[in-house]
């Protein structure tokens, strides 16, 4: 069912805090990958266009109504599955870091696909074949801290309703519900059992725009935004997991982890992420190519209105300010003046016949709190044939007027890398990791007893299967 160049790979939903009455048990999951790994072919036109449509809704922030509830993104990259109601159901959705609300398409959907171009089975969700569906009516609490208040001319059991529109012409509409999700919990021995808990999701109603399109039609979008309406805080405030996540993206050979909880190692060194802000916006405070800094203007990356540095897992490449995406590509091929140049599709790209890693430096962005990040060669230039390479990086002038201040970091520098984003101490951080070969250490607490310990979760042999449901990954 998967794309036939996804690979499935494990990861692990755990919960900690040692001695906290709300920590939980530890839970896991599965990730897919869209697009074929590596971009080459055809694909590369299709990278850029979910990353078209996925910035033109990062930038509508101000055009969404429904107050925290974040911005949705395509079906583009990475998806997974959840089991949602009772007897609990299969659904596919979209992984995203950029947006809070979870929702999938409703049986009374008008305009929703009823089939999918990527070769899975979608399944209208209907409340009225749950037996533990509820609706959530507009004057209940849930509905109330959505909008920052009770609705005008709200009455008893008038359903509470979610209506957001994009700046690209996309929207989603519908009504929220309340029923179970299912998901895996590790048990502490290695081996995983059923758990479950009750969350509050959109039942979509009405697609429109991309959204409604077969080509990649998935059944939904999981946000794991910092909003208290996503479904991770929602499972936070439940007592079921810690608010903290992770992921390890593979784009080599497609798919990767996601982790909820408290990494033990590998150890992540981190940054402050900026309060108040709608997506995980950063401190960038310099880049350097091959050890020697660029001469950048002071102000480039200052944050605030539509400038700032992004950390956006849902997007595919990473894209930069003009004065800054032409010093970076001076200074990486100043050894290079040889190099020829065509267009492949609008991407930059040139014949190399060696090893990249060995030809072309490595890039280091510097963070507030002297955190780094490194960027290799094999990471910002993607194959396209034989000894054919395209530069992953853009100028966001040439692609968003409403980003081209704006830095957005996308798979090309996350990948490979175990990027955690810990919402309780409001802290992102990341270190270079390869999931393949290597296992994650998690923390996992059970109060009632005050013992805690520390569990391998280790990468599975080729495809990782189950009849257990599965969500997550970015």
């Amino acid at each position: 069912m998967a794309p036939r160049a996804a690979l499935l790979l494990a990861a692990a939903l755990l919960a900690a805090a040692a001695a906290a009455p709300r920590a939980a048990a530890t839970g896991v999951f599965q990730v897919r990958r869209r697009f074929a790994a590596g971009g080459g072919g055809g694909n590369i036109s299709a990278l850029r266009a979910h990353d078209s449509s996925r910035r033109g809704r990062l930038h509508a922030t101000a055009d969404v109504p429904l107050g925290g509830l974040g911005l949705p993104t395509d079906t583009g990259l990475y998806y997974t599955e959840i089991r949602l109601g009772t007897p609990p159901k299969r659904y596919y959705v979209q992984v995203d870091t950029g947006s809070d609300l979870l929702w999938v398409n409703c049986i009374t959907c008008d305009r929703c696909p009823r089939k999918s171009g990527i070769g899975i089975d979608l399944t209208l969700f209907d409340p009225k074949s749950s037996s533990s569906s509820r609706a959530v009516s507009c004057d209940q609490e849930f509905c109330s801290a959505t909008y920052g208040g009770k609705l005008p001319g709200c009455k008893a059991n008038v359903p509470c309703e979610y209506s957001v529109m994009y700046g690209d012409g996309s929207s989603t509409t519908g009504f929220f519900v309340t029923d179970a999700l299912e998901y895996d919990q590790v048990s502490g021995d290695g081996k995983t059992q059923l758990a479950n808990a009750s969350v509050t999701f959109g039942c979509g109603a009405q697609q429109g725009g991309d959204l409604g399109s077969t080509d990649e039609a998935l059944d939904g979008i999981i946000g794991f935004g910092q909003s208290n309406t996503s479904m991770l805080s929602q499972l936070a405030a439940a007592g079921k997991v810690k608010k903290i996540f992770a992921h390890c993206l593979d784009t080599v050979n497609g798919g990767g982890i996601f982790a909820i909880g408290d990494v033990v190692h590998p150890k992540v060194k981190t940054t402050p992420m900026i309060p108040n802000m709608p997506h995980y916006n950063v401190n960038l405070e310099s880049i350097d190519v091959g050890g020697t800094k660029l001469q950048l203007p002071a102000h480039v990356f200052e944050t605030g209105g539509k400038k700032g540095t992004i950390v956006d897992s849902g997007t595919t490449l990473t894209y930069l300010p003009e004065v800054v995406f032409k010093s970076l590509m001076l200074a990486v091929f100043n050894k290079h003046q040889d190099i020829t140049f065509h267009d492949v599709q609008d991407f930059l790209c040139f014949k190399y016949p060696g090893s990249v890693d060995d030809g072309f430096p490595t890039i280091t962005f510097h963070f507030e709190g002297d955190l780094p990040l490194h960027v290799y060669p094999h990471d910002y230039f993607f194959q396209n044939g034989n000894d054919v390479y395209c530069v992953g990086f853009q100028d966001g002038a040439l692609q968003s007027k409403d980003g081209k201040d704006t830095v957005l970091l996308g798979d090309v520098v996350l990948s490979n890398k175990l990027v955690v984003y810990d919402l309780e101490n409001e802290v992102i951080g990341w270190t270079d990791y390869n999931w393949a070969p290597l296992a994650l250490k998690l923390r996992m607490t059970r109060p009632e007893q005050h013992i805690q310990s520390i569990h391998t979760i280790s990468p599975p042999d080729g495809d990782f299967t189950g009849t257990s449901p599965w969500f997550c990954c970015c």
